[in-house]
């Protein structure tokens, strides 16, 4: 049964990938894939490790045609999960998703070896091959998977660890995202006990009603707490593996593998994280405002997100689809073409259910396809955001999909630019529209509090997860334990303007991107202050900035993000760019205290 909003009915169509789960096309596509891996491996195994390399055309082959090769398999692979994603209940789904990878494992076994002798060429024979026009295309992705040199082991290692996380991380993972996706929430209201899933009882902490808030967040923390054992059980056992595997490949600390896939040295990351803790001051000064406005002494946790004043914060699927378009065109009509497409020819699951994962994600991979975008709209303003958010992606990925597929993806700090401009536009387009002082300052508070999110709590998610492991390479973390670190890196953050209300302790324990992406959280941090200090470039150059920002996202990830930003004129090394993006974060909240009267 679906929970009643507008986006009822919303969902994706995936028969333009496979019919369903028990289509015949799917083992057809597993034997064919099967059969060109070995074809491959027979081909082009110990003819890359030679000495003084191979020739530079045989390396463009093996590279063009394990492209092909990886790209069928992606297709099957994403097929799986996101139809274990729209329904995580079904057995037929979940027997499809773990199929899928097992088989996937396998293959990548198989062509393992393609890259391990790739890494073990010489640098002078592998930078011959790097400077040679031929190759001009797989610059940057062989380049890049050098980086991994001293983390990689040997082929039969490599293989072992590989079927070892089908069983291991992956089935951990796959618990969790099950466990959570079918948790049920009790809540009285009017008289009667509506359960409702976790995304629904998540978009009540926003209610306009603090009592209704308040019970929201009883809820929400009562029923984590009954599985808090199982769920800190999944997380010590995940942060294990992630420190063994960091053993055994050499990783000084748990964040510099994220750092190495995101191409971001250590001390970048370091100083923007310190940047953004020095500005907690912004947040905190914000909170005491929004409690005078609630007409409070000191707001709970459970009010930070609270709507402000009467003004309606529902808007249906309809009018986000409107508003979002608009929003687009007016940036540049490129960017609503490919949006329209998006609604038009369904990519969009919109739908909220049981079983269907919470949260919301774009699914880009292959560059050969078209994207899919998942969210849970429940009719709140902030889910228009939600989904720019998300089309912002959708965007980023139709654009670069010129791209090599091993050149395809973005690093994941400017993969979160797209996306956050995205709402930016939106946010603009609302506001411009809005003629009411009192509807101006609750958007004005609904996208501070937006951006919050995005830098202030991230940034608390990461100073986390750095705790938990630091914690965690001492013994196993009870789920107080855990408690204790939430509560510590949430206080650096809000101060004594907000109280961390009895059950927000647990609030570790639901966090997808803690079990499933380690220390992610950061790039949401790196794209929204980058965006800010690019929307006010746009400001300042109106359409000229159109073109530079565009081949930004058009590039994918064919370049490291240093180079793509200094064609910006951006440097991340520097404290005094992201210090820019809390100016503009200033300049809102001093806004809303001037609308606030």
């Amino acid at each position: 049964m679906t929970v009643d909003t507008s986006a009822a009915g919303i969902t994706w169509n995936l028969s333009d990938l496979y019919a369903g789960y028990d289509d015949p096309a799917i083992n057809a596509t597993m034997q064919q894939v099967t059969t060109e891996a070995t074809a491959f491996a027979d081909i082009y195994r110990g003819s890359i490790n030679i000495p003084g390399g191979p020739e530079p055309l045989h390396l463009l082959e093996g590279l063009e045609r394990l492209e092909t090769l990886t790209d069928t398999a992606y297709r099957l692979a994403v097929y799986a999960m996101l139809l274990f994603s729209g329904d995580t209940s079904k057995p037929e789904h979940r027997d499809l998703q773990q199929r899928m990878e097992q088989w996937l494992t396998g293959i990548q076994n198989q062509l393992l070896f393609f890259k391990l002798e790739w890494l073990g060429l010489s640098d002078a024979d592998a930078q011959k091959l790097l400077d040679d026009p031929a190759l001009a295309r797989y610059r940057h992705y062989l380049a890049g998977e050098r980086r991994y040199q001293p983390h990689t082991l040997s082929e039969p290692e490599e293989r072992i660890i590989n079927e070892k996380d089908v069983t291991g991380a992956n089935a951990w993972q796959r618990l969790f995202t099950e466990m959570t996706s079918g948790l049920s929430f009790p809540l009285e209201r009017e008289g009667q006990t509506e359960q409702l899933p976790l995304a629904a009882i998540l978009t009540l902490l926003r209610n306009p009603d603090r009592a209704i808030r308040q019970q929201a967040h009883t809820t929400l923390y009562m029923v984590l707490g009954e599985q808090a054992q199982t769920l800190a059980f999944v997380y010590n056992t995940l942060m294990q593996d992630h420190l063994n595997i960091d053993r055994l490949r050499h990783y000084p600390d748990p964040m510099a593998r994220r750092n190495l896939d995101n191409e971001v040295a250590p001390e970048v990351v370091a100083t923007m994280m310190d940047v953004v803790e020095q500005n907690y001051d912004i947040a905190q000064r914000y909170f005491a405002l929004k409690a005078r406005l609630l007409g409070l002494p000191r707001l709970q946790v459970y009010d930070q997100y609270a709507p402000l004043g009467q003004v309606t914060t529902h808007k249906s699927y309809a009018e986000a689809r409107t508003i979002i378009l608009e929003a687009l065109g007016g940036f540049d009509m490129r960017f609503q073409e490919i949006a329209t497409r998006f609604f038009d020819e369904h990519w969009i699951d919109a739908e909220v259910r049981p079983g269907k994962r919470g949260g919301a994600f774009c699914m880009g991979l292959p560059p050969s396809h078209h994207p899919y975008i998942l969210c849970n709209y429940t009719d709140e303003i902030r889910d228009v955001m939600t989904v720019a958010h998300e089309l912002g992606h959708g965007i980023h990925f139709w654009l670069a999909r010129t791209q090599s597929l091993f050149n395809f993806m973005p690093t994941l700090p400017l993969a979160e630019t797209a996306s956050v401009f995205g709402e930016i536009l939106v946010f603009e387009h609302l506001l411009n529209q809005e003629q009411d002082e009192a509807a101006k300052l609750a958007l004005i508070c609904s996208k501070i509090e937006d951006i919050f999110a995005t830098v202030f709590r991230q940034n608390v998610l990461t100073r986390f997860e750095q705790a938990a492991f630091a914690g965690r390479a001492q013994g196993r973390l009870t789920p107080e334990q855990l408690g204790e670190r939430w509560i510590e890196a949430n206080g650096r953050y809000y101060g004594d303007a907000v109280e961390q209300t009895p059950g927000y302790e647990l609030g570790w324990s639901y966090i997808p991107h803690f079990i499933n992406s380690p220390f992610y959280c950061y790039s949401y941090v790196f794209g929204e202050l980058l965006v800010l200090a690019l929307y006010a470039m746009y400001r300042e150059q109106g359409t000229a900035f159109v073109p530079r920002y565009l081949a930004l996202l058009e590039a994918g990830g064919s370049q490291a993000p240093g180079e793509l930003l200094a064609a910006l004129g951006v440097d991340p090394h520097d404290p005094t760019f992201w210090q820019l993006g809390f100016n503009e974060l200033r300049r809102m909240v001093d806004w809303a205290h001037e609308l606030a009267g």
